[in-house]
């Protein structure tokens, strides 16, 4: 694992200006932590630091003149190509030419382990994501939510994390017992019976189907048994049926658990009522109107409802959510010991955030241990008119669905396109569009085009493992494409420190496009240069895999031939 190049520029830089102390040239003060960014221009380099801007009052000069300084006593490095003193005092640095190809073979050395970092050093992170109620069939907005923390897990690891991810089964509470009445509504009218519908149930075709099947399977059995215990069989049943089906989807779409964590069992197990008396003795628990209140001054004056019978009128139901979340917080971060949990919500829970930190706070826990990330809904297009109806589902679009229409890696790339905190639209047509227009297919296409030259190097002769001198890479595209290779880790560093997964995408199609560029001005395999062409076969075997290890990390494919 690898130093990221930015954080060496810093490190340097730092050195610049304690050596330009020692001589006298700056002053003594404090040495502040370096920043360093890239550069919106090229011929600014490949990275840039604002530093000397901030040490003009310290050390009584323009900040020019300090970054002049500091830049004529940088230590040699093998890695800097030129160093140069811009605008008002910017430091820019450009990376060596030389030292740029050699990094090829450093890319391929690091295998499959290309990209990764040491950020985490093994502190372990639960990433819980998708929690859909086990109710009904997942649908495109929970796509967004399962894509979304499935690949922060991803990145997490290649960051030097220790991962487990986690679906939280919401099997507690009013929504089963509806759920169990709904479906035995639907089984005993498949079998004759002029049952009602409960108000509020669950509608679709999907319930109407399960309870046809259950009449087929089970004839007549919970038609003489109490009502009650019924509809609680073919809940449990149900519920039981829907999760199958959600781990053949989720499967489907490279997505698989560690753990399936029930939340009945924060109930069966007495933690709740443990929690809640420690609640109580530590005053933050108040009786009134018959209900139980959290209270917290983390959370002003808003008392939040964690039992009532006007909230939940069955006794031995779940409380409410803020119960369930009060026990899942002290399971994950006290009782399992991990040292973060991340929960992935959609934007409707935003109210829900400070009360879980304010839970945890109160709990004697850290609440920067807990982070939520919230997403904006998903809005389906198709010849740019809103797609609504699922023709099986009958009130939305199911995720089955969406994957039988586009593919597993469409959803998941397109699903990535945008920040957590936009309302996204997802184009049906352009995610099955063959064209560069279409992000995924462009990206693939990279890797599937370098595939295919590297396979008409092997029907000509070339042996594609063979070294090469790499020293000859020296073209500005073969330059801008290593560049690009070698930003990954910076990628990944981003994408993990900020919960950013976004950023992959932006990365992939610039990756894709520095190789396209490279193909249209590079020949690869040349009879007449036999020396830059096996030099030129190592760079697309790198090439190849950092196109591989960005779409894995997206929990895509890396397909050899399109």
């Amino acid at each position: 694992m690898t130093k990221l190049i930015r954080d060496q520029v810093a490190a340097l830089i730092q050195t610049g200006i304690r050596a330009a102390q020692e001589v006298g040239a700056l002053p003594p003060f404090e040495v502040p932590d370096v920043f360093v960014e890239r550069p919106r221009q090229v011929e600014h380099g490949d990275y840039a630091s604002p530093t000397c801007l901030q040490l003009a009052r310290a050390a009584r000069m323009s900040p020019r003149q300090i970054a002049e300084h500091v830049v004529a006593h940088l230590p040699p490095a093998d890695f800097v190509g030129e160093t140069a003193v811009a605008g008002p005092g910017y430091i820019n640095v450009t990376l060596d030419t030389a030292w740029l190809a050699s990094q090829v073979g450093d890319i391929l050395a690091e295998g499959e382990s290309f990209g990764a970092l040491e950020i985490g050093q093994g502190q372990r992170v639960q990433v819980e994501y998708g929690s859909a109620n086990p109710t009904g069939p997942l649908h495109i907005g929970f796509a967004r939510n399962v894509v979304l923390g499935d690949t922060l897990a991803n990145v997490l690891a290649a960051a030097g994390f220790e991962v487990e991810r986690e679906y939280y089964v919401n099997d507690a509470g009013s929504q089963v017992r509806v759920f169990g009445e709904s479906l035995y509504a639907r089984y005993a009218q498949a079998l004759g019976q002029d049952e009602p519908f409960p108000e509020n149930g669950y509608a679709g075709d999907y319930v109407v189907e399960m309870g046809r099947q259950f009449a087929e399977e089970y004839g007549d059995r919970y038609l003489d048994v109490p009502y009650d215990e019924a509809t609680r069989a073919l809940g449990r049943e149900g519920i039981d049926r829907v999760l199958d089906v959600a781990r053949q989807d989720l499967a489907d779409l490279g997505i698989v658990y560690d753990v399936w964590f029930h939340e009945k069992s924060l109930y069966e197990s007495g933690l709740f009522e443990e929690l809640l008396q420690v609640l109580r003795d530590e005053g933050y628990i108040t009786e009134y109107d018959g209900a139980t209140w959290f209270t917290s001054p983390e959370l002003a004056d808003d008392a939040v409802v964690i039992r009532s019978p006007a909230v939940v009128p069955v006794p031995d139901e779940r409380p409410t959510y803020l119960a369930s979340d009060i026990a899942y917080v002290w399971n994950k971060l006290v009782e399992r010991g991990f040292d973060k949990a991340v929960y992935v919500w959609g934007a409707d829970h935003h109210g829900d955030v400070p009360r879980v930190k304010a839970a945890a706070q109160a709990l004697g826990l850290d609440p920067e241990r807990v982070e939520i990330i919230l997403y904006q809904m998903v809005n389906l297009k198709r010849g740019g008119e809103d797609v609504r109806m699922s023709k099986r589902a009958g009130e939305f679009v199911t995720l089955r669905e969406l994957m039988d229409e586009v593919g597993p890696d469409p959803i998941r790339f397109m699903l990535l396109t945008s920040t957590v905190d936009s309302t996204m639209e997802f184009d049906l047509d352009l995610a099955v569009e063959q064209s560069d227009k279409n992000p995924v297919y462009y990206v693939q296409y990279a890797h599937a085009r370098i595939s295919s030259i590297l396979r008409h190097a092997v029907d000509l002769g070339w042996d594609i493992e063979a070294a090469g001198d790499l020293a000859l890479l020296v073209h500005e595209s073969e330059l801008v494409l290593i560049r690009k290779m070698l930003e990954l880790r910076e990628i990944v560093a981003l994408a993990a420190t900020q919960s950013a997964p976004h950023h992959l995408t932006f990365y992939a199609r610039e990756l894709a496009a520095a190789f396209h560029t490279f193909y249209r001005d590079c020949r690869v395999v040349d009879a007449e240069a036999p020396d830059l062409t096996r030099a030129r076969l190592v760079l697309m075997r790198a090439a190849r895999l950092a196109l591989s290890r960005v779409l894995r990390l997206m929990g895509m494919t890396a397909p050899e031939r399109m």
